[in-house]
């Protein structure tokens, strides 16, 4: 079937060529279905969506279509700890232990929860054996990582990013503290107040109404080499340490689709994640609402770690919870002023600019074959940037 329009949705005169670029990728097949909003303020300024929700081009991306946004999730899971902080019931110089105290099992018992928010707390993944089906069992997989001895010592000397161990660390403390499960704080804190389109998982009832609801992930056939690696290496145990195949989101039923991992499994749009990401680059308020302070938004922007990452292979740089712009990263985002961001499997990304006021967001199901992140979202954010700067100079914005 054919799609016409091949794209939908608002996007403001200057940033049409975004849209031309999108319709480009679209027709060359470098998409399959997206969803992509910048926010400037209070404006949205682009909230565009195209293409197909499935594999065989049945379905027509629509407005309500959600995707899984892989470890973009992340930026959401660590909001949740950082209102805590806020709050004044989760200290990030605190042990872990002190809130989860079994968590002090085989020498961790020094590991504090800015390491855990910033990839340094040594438990990139679990120990084999494991499966998928105790990943995605909360009560198992938490209790593995309560038990594990840490990769390396002392906390904090070395990063390693954690994949899918952070979002069960995180809803774990989030858990001991509030009651709730990651995801019932999250809907009721987080994308309730704001009206965002964002969960932990996937409802039966977004299964069985709209087949276009929930979009069908496209991986690449190769989606991660492993050919090379030392079988020792942090980047061969992390990644062997959690296996989470791209699949697992598919179908009514999938795994993780009928769990909480609060690193991994986030179904959401360009257009809730940018009504997310507005908040904080308003101050921590929308609408007259307030989520975080801005003294714990400039704390949340503090460096926690610089440096090359064993999993990741790349400099990177983390302040309590999110990604921070640092010389000598190959995704080449912009470098500098107060920018907050992570990016998902497969290409999905959430920007947070707090100096220009701006957010960008986008979703896809067709997967780039890169942890995180991947051409066309790096095309993209460059054109965003262009056309932003073009937009200053004339005076626009």
């Amino acid at each position: 079937m054919s799609l016409l329009p091949l794209i939908q949705g608002h996007c403001a005169p200057p940033f049409s060529p975004l849209r031309n670029t999108l319709t480009e990728n679209l027709q060359a097949g470098e998409e399959l279905g997206f969803s992509l909003s910048v926010t400037v303020g209070n404006e949205t300024v682009v909230d565009l969506w195209g293409g197909y929700a499935d594999a065989a081009r049945t379905q027509p991306w629509t407005a309500n279509t959600v995707t899984c946004i892989f470890s973009s999730s992340k930026v959401i899971t660590n909001l949740a700890a950082n209102m805590l902080i806020d709050r004044g019931l989760l200290d990030p110089s605190a042990p872990v232990a002190r809130y989860w105290p079994e968590f002090a099992a085989n020498g961790k018992e020094t590991i504090l929860v800015k390491h855990v928010l910033s990839h340094t707390a040594g438990l990139p993944a679990w120990e084999l054996p494991i499966t998928l089906e105790e990943i995605c069992d909360t009560p198992v997989a938490t209790a593995k990582l309560a038990a594990q001895q840490p990769w390396w010592s002392p906390p904090g000397s070395h990063l390693g990013y954690h994949p899918a161990t952070q979002g069960v660390l995180v809803g774990e403390l989030v858990r001991r503290i509030t009651g709730q499960s990651l995801g019932a704080f999250v809907q009721s804190e987080i994308a309730e107040p704001l009206g965002a389109d964002y969960r932990l998982g996937v409802l039966p009832a977004d299964e069985e109404g709209d087949p276009a609801r929930v979009a069908e992930m496209v991986p690449q056939p190769q989606m991660l080499s492993l050919e090379g690696l030392d079988p020792a290496s942090i980047m061969m145990r992390t990644t062997m340490g959690s296996p989470i195949p791209p699949q697992a989101v598919n179908g009514p039923g999938a795994p993780l689709r009928r769990t909480e991992l609060g690193g991994t499994n986030g179904f959401s749009n360009a257009r809730a994640m940018a009504r997310i990401g507005s908040m904080v680059v308003n101050g921590g308020q929308l609408d007259g609402k307030r989520f975080l302070s801005p003294e714990t938004i400039n704390r949340i922007l503090e460096p926690q770690v610089d440096a090359v990452d064993s999993v990741m292979g790349k400099r990177m740089s983390w302040g309590l919870g999110w990604a921070l712009p640092t010389s000598g990263n190959s995704y080449d985002l912009v470098t500098d002023g107060r920018v907050a961001y992570w990016e998902g499997w497969g290409g999905s990304i959430l920007i947070m600019d707090l100096d220009r006021k701006m957010c960008i967001a986008y979703a896809m199901n067709k997967m780039g074959a890169s942890l995180e992140g991947d051409d066309r979202t790096q095309a993209y954010v460059k054109q965003i940037y262009q056309i932003v700067r073009d937009m200053q100079d004339t005076k626009e914005i």
